[in-house]
């Protein structure tokens, strides 16, 4: 069972915002930040930005929409999300230093009418029942052991008939990791589970879930174009997953790469609906 004081110890980092507007300065980066930008750091997942349009294509998000972001971080895809569709998204995280970070960030990109980031727990959110016509996830699951609890509190504040995605890492079978992943530093902060205890607890909340996609295949493109840009220059980019991340960023994506490649664990999308 994951301990959330653990979850949140893995994610917490100092100083989080004066290392992100010092390499934007270094950068010269211009205000009204840019979202491009940004999202050379702010979206910490497989397949960054790519991964985020893609989930936002099934979710078929419109103006009008309100949006819950399960786990926002610094709100990259929050701020994606509100910019191509014009949805009202609000976010929630556990760690303080990506709320503070994150709205920070949101205002300096003139975003804050649209976008709002709030520090809870997302198995006690602090929102009525129906308060959302779409929620999702990028991964956030692999935190989380109680995926029924989960499950039960998105079904709560969604609007039925309201639409739930995931973007996850799940577990394809039960060998170790080797750790620290980006996830989590070590095992007592990773919650991986199998594609089907997401389908279990989606089910039992009141979900029906209407796609499953394995993006593996994506996954290893996405590491493959990765490395090719790094291999054609020199040191470490000044915008990059190190400023969340931290120092060992490279081997958290390593051990995960690894991981990837011999078959222990795949990025899983699933899109349900809440109600028939």
């Amino acid at each position: 069972m994951t301990e959330l004081s653990e979850v949140a110890k893995h994610y917490s980092s100092t100083a989080l915002l004066d290392r992100i507007e010092a390499a934007l300065a270094e950068v010269g980066a211009r205000r009204p930040l840019d979202l491009e930008t940004l999202a050379l750091f702010d979206e910490f997942h497989i397949g960054g930005r790519r991964a985020t349009h893609h989930l936002l294509e099934n979710l078929k998000v419109s103006a009008g929409n309100k949006v819950l972001d399960l786990g926002c971080g610094l709100g990259g895809p929050a701020r994606y999300v509100a910019k191509t569709s014009g949805a009202r998204v609000t976010g929630l995280d556990l760690s303080a230093d990506f709320v503070a970070t994150g709205n920070a960030l949101t205002g300096q990109a003139l975003m804050a009418d649209l976008v709002e980031l709030r520090q809870g727990s997302i198995l006690d959110m602090p929102f009525d029942d129906n308060q959302f016509d779409v929620a999702y996830m990028i991964h956030v699951g692999m935190n989380i052991s109680d995926k029924p609890a989960l499950a039960a509190e998105v079904a709560r504040v969604l609007k039925p008939g309201g639409v739930f995605g995931i973007f996850d890492v799940m577990a394809v079978d039960d060998a170790e990791l080797s750790y620290p992943v980006p996830w989590a530093s070590g095992p007592e902060q990773s919650a991986l589970c199998p594609p089907e205890a997401y389908r279990d607890a989606l089910t039992d909340a009141g979900f029906n879930i209407r796609s499953e996609t394995d993006r593996s295949a994506f996954a290893l493109d996405f590491f493959a174009r990765m490395m090719a840009r790094q291999n054609k220059v020199e040191g470490q980019p000044v915008l990059g997953l190190h400023l969340v991340m931290g120092p060992d960023a490279g081997l958290k994506i390593s051990n995960m790469v690894a991981a990837l490649h011999g078959g222990q664990i795949a990025p899983v999308e699933m899109i349900a609906r809440l109600g028939s």
